[in-house]
């Protein structure tokens, strides 16, 4: 059978996974009548609440007699590290583009690395429909950007398409019969080469695996194109590192291929086609599987660093224990040890002390998500805040500089761009109208300033404005950034939160806690209303006298107080502070709860 692999890039939110499903429906994949869901391709729990694609995963459709594997990328900066290894498997890259946002940076950063692999991308506009839409704008843009990224005369004649991926239809022309998608299943037979590895059938096996992931039957499988030869189940290989050094010869128990949504076992894999293959030990992403015979390895996408780092410790907090089963730092070693084997985005290094590890990865929303991941399945950690990997080059120190791209109303730039530039030592590249009332800036900030910036970003543009964020450099460190402008509100002691305690403290700021919550001494209960400090007790009940009054007591009615996520609460902290993380509950504290300790520490900085 004819093949062609293809990968779906796009910024996040552009409509990829969508569009992936109207592919899926108009090939034939489902049966009449099967019950099927919305944005099939995310699969895990927290990809189906947050809306977005973590995990990189393929599926394949036939049409007019050839497969087509298609590959769903995330578009969230934060994972691009599966983009990236994820071009190495395909021909050819459908390029989707929001008509009325335009290219955006994660657009960019996909298309960069996608023209250096020389791929043939073909772009589709999307959401034409949308009444914002200019595609003709769009379509200029996504020329520039190709230009500016140095496509060859070859890259730039690329094919467009204008569609709509929620009502099903993809056209050659704007104001074409809008009906479905066969336009777009033609181009990609059309214009995408079927993959040059075919002549290679003859040539000894070799495959450069490309995901790591695990069943919980088969154990752990590696999915990667096959790049030469065939192979057979049953049949026994090896895997070399990078560096070409053997690291394990075994035999494979099972070859999977991707059939609609599903993976179906299949006794040949052959050159061109992307197969999943269970039976190995030790290999991993970037390895090369290979017949006995072959001894250099395959060339393999060099990684992006990871530009931040976090500590993930042991909860030592007097709350420990009571929600999550896994607490020792040795189970919390092992689970980190086996996310760095599947996220090759991610680097584990052990802490002086060993009952801390620091995790460094590509930003706040990636730790999110494996701490997220982590608190559900039992664990109970406390993390630190997080802090950007620094370089030293010829003496100098280095710091990572992010490109930042800012859509917010018109009544809003004032505020942000005073942000920015301020106390967060960005520096404006360029603002511009971007229609319907909006302006879009771009700057260039450090990375440190943008830590804990977001949610104040949604507070200024009254959570109007779209902020979106990418890799830019590497630049001389710009001095010092100030943290959080606020004190906090600490408890003195242990206990469960009294209503008429907190009622009485509402004066001194805002409260992160209720009435009759656990708490304990060191914990962070609020946020001062000045820049210091307060230690304050939220257990003190009203005192009771035999004295009436004539108006009866008012009953005690409390502000709501500030529910933080799991990103907003590691964001908010300062280096001398933790988030205790449960399964049931997100907890501030100081690092040092007894108070004494705190003011000997401070003292010792100073």
């Amino acid at each position: 059978m004819d093949l062609r692999n293809i990968a779906i890039i796009a910024h996040v939110d552009h409509g990829k996974t969508t569009l992936v499903d109207e592919l899926l429906k108009q090939s034939g994949v489902y049966r009449e009548g099967q019950a099927t869901t919305e944005r099939a391709m995310d699969s895990n729990d927290i990809e189906r609440e947050r809306g977005i694609t973590i995990l990189a995963k393929a599926t394949s459709v036939e049409w007019k007699g050839t497969r087509i594997n298609i590959v769903d990328t995330p578009g969230h900066a934060d994972f691009g590290g599966e983009v990236e290894r994820i071009l190495s498997m395909v021909d050819g890259v459908c390029l989707l583009v929001d008509a009325a946002e335009g290219p955006m940076p994660q657009t960019k950063f996909v298309l960069a690395k996608a023209l250096a692999l020389n791929l043939r991308p073909i772009v589709v506009l999307n959401k034409v429909d949308k009444p914002a839409a200019e595609p003709d704008r769009a379509l200029n843009e996504v020329f520039d950007l190709f230009a500016n990224l140095g496509a060859d005369d070859h890259q730039l004649d690329f094919p467009v398409l204008y569609a709509s991926g929620i009502n099903g239809w993809a056209d050659t022309e704007l104001d074409g019969p809008r009906k479905d998608m066969a336009d777009l299943f033609d181009l990609i037979l059309k214009h995408v080469p079927a993959p040059a590895q075919i002549a290679r059938k003859s040539e000894p096996f070799r495959m450069l695996a490309t995901t790591l992931s695990a069943d919980a039957f088969i154990g752990r499988i590696l999915t990667g194109r096959v790049e030469s030869g065939t192979l057979k189940a049953g049949e026994t290989i090896k895997a070399l590192t990078r560096t070409g050094e053997k690291l394990e010869q075994f035999r494979v128990s099972k070859i999977l291929a991707f059939r609609g949504l599903g993976q179906q076992p299949i006794e040949l894999a052959e050159a061109g086609d992307i197969v999943t293959i269970a039976g190995m030990s030790k290999a991993t992403v970037a390895d090369t599987l290979c017949a006995l015979e072959v001894d250099t390895a395959l060339p393999a996408q060099p990684i992006d660093p990871p530009t931040i780092s976090v500590t993930f410790g042991i909860n030592d907090s007097p709350l420990a224990g009571r929600d999550g089963s896994k607490v020792q730092s040795r189970v919390i070693r092992e689970r980190l040890m086996k996310e760095a084997e599947i996220n090759v985005a991610i680097k584990i290094a052990d802490t002086p002390g060993g009952d801390a590890f620091d995790v460094a990865g590509r930003g706040e929303l990636q730790m999110g998500v494996l701490i997220e991941n982590m608190r559900r399945e039992g664990f109970e950690l406390s993390i630190s805040r997080p802090r950007v990997i620094l370089r030293e080059e010829d003496g100098k120190k280095l710091e990572p500089i992010e490109e930042v791209t800012i859509d917010v109303d018109d009544e809003y730039t004032g505020a942000v761009i005073e942000k920015l530039t301020g106390p967060r030592k960005g520096e404006l590249v360029e603002m511009k109208p971007a229609g319907a009332g909006k302006t879009r800036i771009i700057a260039h900030v450090p990375a440190r300033g943008l830590i804990g910036y977001h949610g104040e970003f949604m507070t200024d543009t009254r959570g109007s404005g779209v902020l979106n964020r990418v890799f830019h450099e590497w630049a001389p460190h710009k001095g010092p950034i100030q943290g959080r402008r606020q004190g906090v509100l600490i408890s003195m002691e242990n206990g469960t939160s009294v209503a008429y305690a907190l009622w009485n403290l509402e004066e001194r700021g805002k409260m992160f806690i209720g009435a009759q919550e656990p708490i304990y001494e060191g914990m962070i209960i609020g946020e001062h209303s000045r820049d210091n400090d307060l230690e304050v007790n939220p257990l003190k009940g009203k005192k009771l006298t035999n004295v009436r009054a004539s108006g009866t007591d008012e009953a005690v009615r409390l502000t709501t107080p500030v529910i933080m996520s799991l990103e907003q609460a590691i964001a908010y902290i300062d280096d001398d502070e933790l988030v205790e993380v449960t399964p049931k509950a997100i907890r501030l504290r100081k690092r040092h709860l007894d108070p004494h300790e705190r003011k000997r520490n401070a003292r010792s900085k100073d």
